[in-house]
Protein backbone atom coordinates (compact mmCIF):
# COMPACT_ATOMS: atom_id res chain seq x y z
CA UNK A 1 0.00 0.00 0.00
CA UNK A 2 3.03 2.20 0.96
CA UNK A 3 4.12 1.57 -2.67
CA UNK A 4 1.49 2.58 -4.38
CA UNK A 5 0.35 5.55 -2.57
CA UNK A 6 3.89 6.77 -3.13
CA UNK A 7 5.04 6.29 -6.42
CA UNK A 8 1.20 7.20 -7.95
CA UNK A 9 1.87 10.96 -5.62
CA UNK A 10 5.25 10.93 -7.52
CA UNK A 11 3.88 9.77 -10.69
CA UNK A 12 1.06 12.60 -10.38
CA UNK A 13 2.76 15.31 -8.59
CA UNK A 14 3.08 17.73 -11.69
CA UNK A 15 -1.06 17.67 -11.89
CA UNK A 16 -2.59 19.80 -9.59
CA UNK A 17 -5.76 18.53 -10.26
CA UNK A 18 -4.91 15.13 -9.48
CA UNK A 19 -5.57 13.49 -5.86
CA UNK A 20 -3.69 10.35 -4.51
CA UNK A 21 -4.48 9.28 -1.14
CA UNK A 22 -4.90 5.95 0.73
CA UNK A 23 -6.74 4.20 4.24
CA UNK A 24 -8.26 7.86 4.00
CA UNK A 25 -12.13 7.82 4.92
CA UNK A 26 -14.20 9.20 2.05
CA UNK A 27 -17.31 10.20 2.71
CA UNK A 28 -20.22 10.24 0.14
CA UNK A 29 -24.00 11.22 1.28
CA UNK A 30 -23.58 14.45 3.06
CA UNK A 31 -25.61 14.42 6.85
CA UNK A 32 -25.15 10.65 6.92
CA UNK A 33 -21.61 9.86 8.57
CA UNK A 34 -22.08 6.00 8.30
CA UNK A 35 -22.14 6.19 4.04
CA UNK A 36 -18.09 6.16 4.33
CA UNK A 37 -15.46 4.12 2.86
CA UNK A 38 -11.82 3.81 3.14
CA UNK A 39 -9.90 2.64 0.05
CA UNK A 40 -6.08 0.95 0.28
CA UNK A 41 -5.41 3.32 -2.24
CA UNK A 42 -7.30 5.78 -4.73
CA UNK A 43 -6.86 8.42 -7.46
CA UNK A 44 -9.07 11.18 -8.15
CA UNK A 45 -8.98 13.76 -11.45
CA UNK A 46 -10.11 16.75 -11.48
CA UNK A 47 -9.67 17.94 -8.19
CA UNK A 48 -7.06 20.08 -6.09
CA UNK A 49 -3.86 17.88 -5.02
CA UNK A 50 -3.84 19.12 -1.49
CA UNK A 51 -3.73 17.50 1.93
CA UNK A 52 -6.93 16.33 3.75
CA UNK A 53 -8.22 15.09 6.53
CA UNK A 54 -11.26 13.25 5.04
CA UNK A 55 -12.34 13.23 1.58
CA UNK A 56 -16.10 14.68 1.17
CA UNK A 57 -17.62 14.20 -1.85
CA UNK A 58 -19.86 17.03 -1.92
CA UNK A 59 -16.84 19.22 -0.90
CA UNK A 60 -15.06 18.13 -3.70
CA UNK A 61 -17.65 19.21 -6.52
CA UNK A 62 -19.34 15.44 -6.02
CA UNK A 63 -16.34 14.24 -7.80
CA UNK A 64 -15.87 10.20 -6.75
CA UNK A 65 -12.32 8.08 -7.17
CA UNK A 66 -11.69 6.86 -10.64
CA UNK A 67 -9.39 4.60 -9.80
CA UNK A 68 -9.52 2.22 -6.67
CA UNK A 69 -6.83 -0.46 -5.47
CA UNK A 70 -7.56 -2.59 -2.61
CA UNK A 71 -5.21 -5.13 -0.77
CA UNK A 72 -6.97 -7.83 0.02
CA UNK A 73 -6.28 -9.88 3.13
CA UNK A 74 -7.85 -12.82 4.91
CA UNK A 75 -10.21 -9.87 6.88
CA UNK A 76 -10.88 -7.77 4.03
CA UNK A 77 -11.38 -9.98 0.86
CA UNK A 78 -15.31 -10.96 1.91
CA UNK A 79 -15.91 -7.01 2.31
CA UNK A 80 -13.46 -6.01 -0.95
CA UNK A 81 -15.07 -8.70 -2.93
CA UNK A 82 -18.82 -7.92 -1.85
CA UNK A 83 -19.68 -4.26 0.53
CA UNK A 84 -16.76 -2.08 -1.22
CA UNK A 85 -17.27 -3.66 -4.94
CA UNK A 86 -21.04 -2.11 -4.73
CA UNK A 87 -19.81 0.95 -3.56
CA UNK A 88 -17.88 1.62 -5.82
CA UNK A 89 -20.27 0.89 -8.66
CA UNK A 90 -22.47 3.29 -6.98
CA UNK A 91 -20.20 5.96 -6.55
CA UNK A 92 -19.01 5.65 -10.38
CA UNK A 93 -15.24 4.25 -9.72
CA UNK A 94 -14.47 3.73 -12.86
CA UNK A 95 -11.25 1.17 -12.70
CA UNK A 96 -11.43 -1.10 -9.00
CA UNK A 97 -8.42 -3.20 -8.59
CA UNK A 98 -7.33 -5.77 -6.18
CA UNK A 99 -4.50 -7.30 -4.98
CA UNK A 100 -3.42 -9.97 -2.63
CA UNK A 101 0.09 -10.01 -1.48
CA UNK A 102 0.04 -13.40 -0.49
CA UNK A 103 -1.28 -15.17 -2.54
CA UNK A 104 -3.80 -16.77 -0.37
CA UNK A 105 -7.19 -15.63 -1.25
CA UNK A 106 -7.82 -14.54 -4.90
CA UNK A 107 -6.83 -16.41 -7.51
CA UNK A 108 -5.32 -14.81 -9.28
CA UNK A 109 -3.53 -12.56 -7.27
CA UNK A 110 -4.18 -9.76 -9.10
CA UNK A 111 -7.36 -8.57 -10.40
CA UNK A 112 -8.84 -5.53 -12.19
CA UNK A 113 -12.45 -4.31 -12.83
CA UNK A 114 -13.77 -1.67 -14.99
CA UNK A 115 -17.18 -0.33 -14.80
CA UNK A 116 -19.66 -0.30 -17.70
CA UNK A 117 -23.13 0.80 -17.77
CA UNK A 118 -22.59 0.58 -14.11
CA UNK A 119 -21.80 -2.87 -13.64
CA UNK A 120 -17.54 -4.17 -12.86
CA UNK A 121 -15.73 -6.51 -15.59
CA UNK A 122 -12.69 -8.18 -15.94
CA UNK A 123 -9.93 -6.36 -16.79
CA UNK A 124 -7.87 -8.53 -19.57
CA UNK A 125 -4.69 -10.17 -17.64
CA UNK A 126 -1.60 -10.13 -20.11
CA UNK A 127 1.15 -12.65 -19.47
CA UNK A 128 4.87 -11.01 -20.48
CA UNK A 129 7.44 -13.61 -21.86
CA UNK A 130 8.65 -13.01 -18.40
CA UNK A 131 5.63 -14.70 -16.77
CA UNK A 132 5.11 -11.45 -15.51
CA UNK A 133 1.37 -10.75 -14.62
CA UNK A 134 0.22 -7.04 -16.25
CA UNK A 135 -2.99 -5.66 -16.35
CA UNK A 136 -3.38 -2.24 -17.90
CA UNK A 137 -5.02 0.51 -16.56
CA UNK A 138 -6.99 2.75 -18.92
CA UNK A 139 -7.81 5.85 -16.02
CA UNK A 140 -4.02 6.09 -14.72
CA UNK A 141 -2.24 5.33 -18.10
CA UNK A 142 -0.20 3.05 -16.50
CA UNK A 143 -0.06 -0.89 -16.18
CA UNK A 144 -0.47 -2.97 -12.62
CA UNK A 145 2.34 -5.77 -12.84
CA UNK A 146 2.97 -8.72 -10.74
CA UNK A 147 6.30 -9.75 -10.46
CA UNK A 148 7.94 -10.52 -6.93
CA UNK A 149 5.21 -7.98 -5.65
CA UNK A 150 3.09 -5.03 -7.70
CA UNK A 151 4.69 -2.36 -9.37
CA UNK A 152 3.25 0.07 -11.30
CA UNK A 153 5.04 0.51 -15.04
CA UNK A 154 4.70 3.57 -17.86
CA UNK A 155 4.26 1.83 -20.69
CA UNK A 156 5.21 5.30 -22.76
CA UNK A 157 8.45 5.52 -21.08
CA UNK A 158 9.44 1.42 -20.74
CA UNK A 159 10.21 2.33 -16.40
CA UNK A 160 8.90 0.84 -13.50
CA UNK A 161 7.28 3.53 -11.21
CA UNK A 162 9.92 4.07 -7.87
CA UNK A 163 9.38 5.45 -4.55
CA UNK A 164 11.67 8.00 -3.39
CA UNK A 165 13.52 6.05 -1.47
CA UNK A 166 14.22 3.52 -4.67
CA UNK A 167 14.94 6.54 -6.78
CA UNK A 168 17.58 7.67 -4.39
CA UNK A 169 19.21 4.20 -4.10
CA UNK A 170 19.18 4.41 -8.15
CA UNK A 171 20.95 7.34 -8.09
CA UNK A 172 23.14 6.25 -6.02
CA UNK A 173 24.60 3.11 -7.72
CA UNK A 174 24.36 4.75 -11.11
CA UNK A 175 26.69 7.50 -9.67
CA UNK A 176 29.18 4.44 -8.38
CA UNK A 177 28.82 2.72 -11.49
CA UNK A 178 29.87 6.07 -13.12
CA UNK A 179 32.83 6.54 -10.61
CA UNK A 180 34.15 2.77 -11.40
CA UNK A 181 34.09 3.63 -15.07
CA UNK A 182 35.74 7.02 -14.75
CA UNK A 183 38.13 5.12 -12.52
CA UNK A 184 38.70 2.37 -14.99
CA UNK A 185 39.55 4.79 -18.14
CA UNK A 186 42.04 6.21 -16.29
CA UNK A 187 44.17 2.90 -15.64
CA UNK A 188 44.00 2.55 -19.16
CA UNK A 189 45.18 6.15 -19.68
CA UNK A 190 42.37 8.00 -21.04
CA UNK A 191 40.50 11.10 -19.66
CA UNK A 192 36.62 10.74 -18.52
CA UNK A 193 36.27 14.63 -18.69
CA UNK A 194 37.42 14.28 -22.39
CA UNK A 195 34.85 12.20 -23.59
Amino acid sequence: MAYAINALQIYFQNHPDVYVAGNLFIYYEKGYPESVVAPDVFVVFGVENRDRRSYKTWEENNQTPDFVLEITSKTTRSKDQGAKKGIYAFLGVREYFQYDPTGDYLNPQLQGLQLVDGNYFPVATNILPNGTVSLSSEVLGLELRLEAELRFYNPATGQTLLTHEEEATARQAAEEKAQRLAAKLRELNIDPDSL
